[in-house]
């Protein structure tokens, strides 16, 4: 076969970091091309100079066999690469057709949209790729796995014929990721060219016709999944044995830390988001709480936090009523709060680190010095949480923008998990971080178990949540419909009943 896409010693330098070096990667025609490595390795750097967004300082880049010089995305485009982001570019008060020709509208005399002559060539990309979407469907109505296709769909119409995908698994159920394994190998099968990004391994190997790793911000080696395996690729990505978590003697206390009764919960606009919600956890043990995104977890997460109150029931925390206390009041109670949007709602992205490590204990010692910050303490702090959780960093002075998405997240959960907190809600702890950074994070977890602690997690990952909870509560639709037990249930059973198909 030939090669669509090859670089060759690409190099791109920021001060003080080196975020590529000397890259090389040949990706043949008509196949899936996985690109794995650990965060801060390179990857995002590399992607974005592929689609145009950066400039390499050095090396070369030859798209169907000719160099080229990609100045933006415009240009990658032209030359048939189309990528799809983690978080989806998608506007939810248009339809599935509108976002497909969003920036690209078929038009006649400069101005009149031509829908139907748009409409023809969606229903024809669909039906040529296996893609099951709906153009007049509104993007409201649909669910993730959907709206993925609706991506794929979007860069089809723009005529890729290299496809990148960024993290395409990051919030599908078992379910959704074998619909879009098998999207992805009906678009091979019809010529196109796929560069998959992912930190699960598992589906890696199942679904690639090669692997490179990148560590360090540069590559290493090349694998065939026939020829290697989930532990070789994990050692190539971290340059050695990942640490193993120990689960440590279950034992839970007798109190609850959390008890949520009843709760309901609508939006101004009078929707129920919320409903009839009931979950008590204890001391020692981790609660995993299971759903497709949009289900009801973010306000589940913030009637605890006190954030809003419950229509109805009553949320209790660490024996506070989390109605009528101060968000500060509960943090400062012993609660650690790790957020599902590290950057939204964990970091102040233009403070460096030894300012962000203060956020959210700005009022408590040893931050606090009566009604000062304690610069000193968050200084000195700072470079334990960087020490402890292995925060990829030229020191603690620079923003945390400068930052890869991971480091991000580990210095998050350092600074969340400071100071034995008695409650953690712990909000998609691992999304978008490698699996060495994932078994740093879990064994924090376990070990704030093993101390007492009582643990709500949040995931779209299922094997976080099978490695990790006690319990398994699944939320569908505002309302708890299962508690599983995790050693006697299945990713399959689990999966069905996050997309509401059963109950247990």
């Amino acid at each position: 076969m030939s090669n669509v896409l090859e670089v060759v010693g690409i190099e791109k330098r920021y001060p003080g970091v080196v975020a590529n070096k000397d890259v090389s990667i040949q990706i043949e025609a008509g196949t899936i091309h996985a690109i794995i490595g650990e965060n801060g390795a390179g990857k995002s750097t590399l992607m974005k100079t592929l689609y145009g967004l950066i400039k390499p300082d050095a090396g070369q880049i030859k798209v169907f066999g000719s160099e080229v010089n990609l100045k933006s995305p415009q240009d990658a485009i032209a030359l048939g690469i189309g990528m799809v982001h983690q978080h989806f570019k998608l506007a939810d008060n248009a339809t599935v057709l509108e976002n497909v020709i969003l920036g690209s509208e078929p038009t006649r005399f400069g101005f009149v949209v031509k829908f139907d002559e748009a409409r023809k060539k969606l229903v024809e990309i669909a039906e040529n790729y296996g893609l099951d979407i709906d153009p007049d469907e509104p993007l409201s109505n649909l669910g993730v796995g959907e709206r993925q296709r609706v991506e794929i769909a979007k860069v089809l119409f723009r005529g890729a014929k290299i496809l990148i995908l960024d993290e395409p698994t990051a919030v599908l159920v078992p379910q959704e990721v074998d619909e879009l394994f098998a999207n992805l190998r009906e678009l091979v099968k019809k010529g196109l060219t796929v560069i998959f990004i992912s930190h699960k391994l598992d589906e890696v190997l199942s679904i690639a016709d090669d692997i490179t790793i990148m560590r360090q911000g540069t590559t290493v080696a090349t694998r065939k999944p026939n020829k290697t395996n989930k532990k070789e690729l994990a050692e190539l990505m971290v340059g050695g044995e990942l640490p193993k978590p120990k689960a440590g003697e279950l034992k839970v206390s007798p109190e609850s830390i959390l008890s949520i009764k009843s709760a309901s919960y609508f939006r101004a606009d009078g929707r129920q988001i919320l409903d009839d919600v009931n979950l008590e956890l204890h001391g020692g043990e981790i609660i995993g709480l299971a759903g497709v995104e949009g289900n009801g977890q973010s306000e589940l997460i913030e009637l605890i936090m006190g954030l809003i109150q419950p229509a109805t029931g009553s949320v209790e925390v660490l024996g506070l009523n989390a109605a009528t206390t101060l968000t500060r009041d509960i943090r400062n109670a012993g609660v650690a709060y790790i957020p599902q949007d590290r950057q939204r709602d964990g970091l102040l992205m233009t403070a460096p680190l030894w300012e962000n490590r203060i956020l959210g204990h700005q009022f408590a010692e040893p931050m606090a010095k009566s009604i000062w910050v304690n610069k000193g303490a968050a200084i000195a702090d700072s470079k334990r949480v960087v020490s402890e959780f292995d925060v990829r960093t030229p020191g603690i002075n620079v923003l945390a923008s400068a930052l890869s998405g991971g480091n991000q997240q580990k210095f998050i959960v350092g600074r969340e998990l400071t100071g034995d907190p008695k409650l953690i809600v712990a909000a998609q702890p691992t999304r978008g971080v490698d699996v060495g950074a994932q078994a740093i994070i879990w064994e924090h977890l376990m070990q704030a178990r093993s101390k007492g602690a009582g643990i709500l997690l949040i995931s779209a990952d299922l094997e976080e949540l099978f490695s990790l909870s006690d319990r398994i509560a699944v939320i569908y639709s505002g309302k708890i419909v299962s508690i599983l037990n995790p050693t006697k249930t299945t990713p399959e059973d689990l999966g069905l009943a996050m997309t509401g198909a059963q109950s247990a």
